[in-house]
């Protein structure tokens, strides 16, 4: 049998019918850029993220970067971010002439750990990007009071929390922004790249409805210096669709992981797990072993596919070696970087899929360990 790691063509034509009329109709309008297709996605995001206002850009590592000029970061700068995390959350304070300054992961749930925040905040502090690493909640309120403390700006990269809620509330307006990409392997996926922002600042919404367009709320008038990110209505039309189905997909989503799980509780690697007060969205299933490469190579082989997520951590990509954060300086981060491996998290996935991915996983780490 051959798992794949995700079907993105099962998840079009699941709702391929409803899809293809929408975008019939989106090219039969004549409306190509923004208008009303955009409008009634970003009415739909706010309500189901229960923020007040929401904003389609062109794609998440956009939506960091608004975000931060919206709060007016910029040179001299600096910004606390995830040690453990994709490259984009750094790329976008280096967009806007700032410093990323990463902290450490808690080992537990792979965020940020707060614990290990203030440590770092200096005079140039202005903002700490919270992560919400593999649709886990971060420790929010923590995060929260100490920025209230320093008088900091947050923002949320909630690109793989889709659907996720913290005490109860969902992910969408706990911070001054909230960052989201549906890039097409997220929860809610395009089928291309598009992103958004979430907010209940009227300032910073106002703020960002310029910077997405030219600097411009009205045609030709231009209050900011701008940029051109704006959501296709093509893409926001396929989101509104599959927004429906949001729900279905993570408790799809959700049951692989618990089977997942029980399955390889008693194995020799470290599963993830579900911090409280939180509910994850399981947008990764992320497994640690310390031969990660033999593990990766023997599922290969009897037809299961998966990634890693991520290999190399931003601080030691050659893009970050001005910052000369020398290998062994973030220990925690590297040694997740070495270890991670992600199994397949489809909601398409069949339960005799899933329980194919357990038993060859199972038969794996026996071999490994034999």
């Amino acid at each position: 049998m051959d798992i794949p790691f995700l079907n993105l063509l099962a998840a079009y034509t699941d709702i391929k019918d409803e899809i293809d009329e929408g975008i019939l109709s989106v090219m039969n309008s004549g409306q190509y850029i923004l208008g009303a297709e955009v409008e009634k996605f970003e009415q739909a995001y706010s309500r189901y993220t229960e923020s007040t206002y929401c904003v389609g850009v062109a794609n998440g590592l956009d939506a960091l970067h608004l975000s931060l000029r919206s709060l007016d970061i910029g040179p001299g700068d600096e910004v606390i971010v995830p040690a453990n995390t994709f490259i984009a959350t750094w790329l976008a304070v280096s967009h806007v002439g700032a410093t990323p300054i990463p902290v450490e992961p808690d080992i537990l749930n792979y965020n940020i750990d707060p614990k290990k925040i203030e440590r770092v905040i200096t005079k140039r502090t202005k903002a700490i990007i919270v992560v919400h690493l593999y649709g886990q909640p971060a420790d929010i309120d923590s995060i929260l009071n100490i920025a209230k403390e320093y008088k900091l700006k947050i923002i949320e990269d909630a690109a793989q929390a889709h659907g996720a809620a913290y005490k109860n509330k969902r992910i969408g307006s706990h911070a001054d922004a909230v960052c989201w990409s549906f890039y097409p392997g997220k929860n809610l996926g395009a089928h291309g790249d598009a992103g958004a922002i979430t907010t209940d600042c009227p300032e910073i919404y106002n703020r960002l409805m310029m910077l997405r367009n030219y600097g411009s709320k009205e045609r030709y008038i231009h209050d900011v210096i701008g940029f051109n990110s704006r959501l296709d209505p093509i893409q926001a039309l396929i989101l509104s669709i599959k927004l429906k189905y949001l729900d279905k997909m993570n408790a799809k989503r959700s049951k692989i992981a618990m089977q997942y799980i029980e399955g390889l509780s008693s194995q020799p690697c470290i599963l993830p797990t579900e911090v409280e007060d939180s509910k994850r969205v399981w947008h990764l299933f992320v497994i640690r072993h310390t031969d990660r490469k033999s593990l990766q190579q023997e599922l290969r082989v009897r037809g299961v596919s998966t990634l890693i997520h991520y290999p190399v951590p931003p601080h030691l990509q050659k893009a970050y070696s001005n910052l000369e954060i020398k290998k062994g300086r973030l220990p925690i981060t590297e040694r997740i970087h070495d270890e991670v491996l992600s199994l397949p998290m489809d909601p398409f996935l069949s339960d005799e899929g899933v329980n194919y991915v357990i038993d060859m996983t199972v038969e794996s780490l026996k071999k490994l360990s034999s």
